[in-house]
């Protein structure tokens, strides 16, 4: 799944001013993973949001990990 996320994330200008979605609907991926991390399981998500399949959950994760890959990080020197 790793890469197959762009089969269901989108970014689009004229959608939720850019932000990535899950493919048709308005559902942004920050709202799923941020969810996530509260402890909302995946069905209590796919209850509130029925148009959500469990791909897209996963789909949701492999993008913000993929952003995440690409972020640089500069290591602060720490004085002992």
């Amino acid at each position: 799944m790793d890469e197959n996320w762009c089969e269901r994330i989108v970014l689009d200008p004229a959608v939720m001013a850019g932000k990535p979605v899950i493919r048709g609907t308005r559902i942004p991926v920050e709202l799923v993973v941020r969810m996530l991390a509260q402890g909302v399981s995946e069905q209590d998500i796919r209850a509130e949001y029925p148009r959500l399949q469990p791909e897209d959950v996963r789909a949701a994760l492999a993008y913000a990990a993929s952003v995440l890959a690409q972020e640089e990080v500069f290591p602060a020197s720490v004085s002992p």
